[in-house]
């Protein structure tokens, strides 16, 4: 049987990413529901454009991507459950990312595999194994919806599941024909620790010799997600609206950010206190480390890494993740 098409999926609360054979995308993590209420042209003002639209089989319809909640009836159920169930939002989020994959590529050959990185919250205690099952459960099949009115559809026959922080451990170890990095592989013998500061979360991850050390592994809602509440204390704005701000750099956050930036490592602290000085390299990723970057890495002394592009870098470890177990796989 010939290898299936695999693509690593990253479901972000800031943004959906997707790394494939050919491409990689985001979709800003931005959902509303389409009301049909839309103001018409008026004369000395321009038109807003439209956001992508994604319409599930059931009918429901929805806006997806930057600026979808500046139409409709924003989304903003930031909870782990709406993952782990596949909600309909989270059903538009994926469609709408999958979307603009096939637009970039053409028609995936048909059947795929999917490694799909979730945050270390909702892979912790006695539940895990459910949310497993249940995340293979509504990713693994048929799916057929609409973008945009035009349908599109997938099959995906294979899905594994892994923490995001583990993908930017195989992004740092394994190179994108699928072989490991042997200046970075022989750190896996050794301490490493991984830093990914999402939207949502903090997420704190150490492995030693390939396995997690329980002890320094913590997730926490640290995430850029506090630093907009901060700026929104008045509550004027969604949190969809400040990240598109954000985004287009219009978003003053310099009074805030260094009491942002004392949270993350106040919780760093909490987790790993001083043992960090023992770890061989810290890998720093996620979206929030953008915005850090400055400053964060020199707490670290020289062990921080910053991979060529943090926001991919989970996608696209899970992606390698696959191509290093079908090459070893086959030998």
């Amino acid at each position: 049987m010939d290898e299936l098409d695999n693509y690593g999926v990253d479901l972000g609360m800031g943004g959906v990413k997707v790394f494939g054979p050919k491409k990689y995308i985001q979709l800003i993590s931005q959902v509303s529901v389409k009301t049909g209420y839309q103001v018409g042209r008026m004369s000395g003002l321009s038109t807003s454009q439209l956001p992508f639209q994604i319409t599930l089989n059931s009918g429901n319809a929805f806006y997806v991507d930057i600026n979808a909640h500046d139409f409709g009836r924003p989304i903003e159920n930031m909870g782990m459950d709406r993952i782990a169930s596949g909600s309909p939002e989270t059903l538009a989020l994926f469609y709408g990312a999958m979307t603009r994959m096939i637009q970039q590529t053409g028609e995936m050959t048909e059947p795929i595999s999917v490694t799909c990185g979730l945050p270390i919250e909702t892979l912790s205690g006695e539940k895990t194994r459910g949310t497993i099952d249940s995340i293979q459960k509504w990713l693994k099949g048929e799916h057929t919806w609409k973008g945009n009115d035009k349908e599109y559809q997938i099959n995906i026959s294979e899905v594994k599941v892994t923490s995001q922080p583990a993908g930017a451990l195989f992004d740092y170890t394994i190179d994108q024909s699928g072989e490991t990095i042997p200046s970075h592989s022989i750190s896996l013998n050794k301490e490493l620790g991984i830093i990914s500061i999402g939207m949502n979360t903090l997420e704190l991850l150490t492995v030693r010799e390939k396995t997690p050390i329980q002890k320094f592994t913590k997730g926490s809602t640290s995430g850029v997600r506090r630093l907009l509440e901060m700026v929104n204390d008045q509550s004027l704005y969604s949190l969809g609206e400040l990240d598109s701000l954000l985004r287009s750099k219009k978003l003053d956050v310099s009074r805030v950010l260094p009491i942002w930036e004392r949270e993350i490592i106040g919780e760093i602290e909490k987790c790993w206190g001083k043992s960090w000085h023992r770890f061989e390299s810290i890998i720093l990723v996620g979206g929030g480390v953008l915005l850090l970057r400055n400053t964060l890495p020199s707490n670290f002394e020289g062990k921080a890494y910053i991979p060529d592009d943090p926001i991919f870098s989970i996608a696209r470890g899970l992606w390698k993740l696959h191509l290093y177990q079908s090459i070893h796989k086959k030998g």
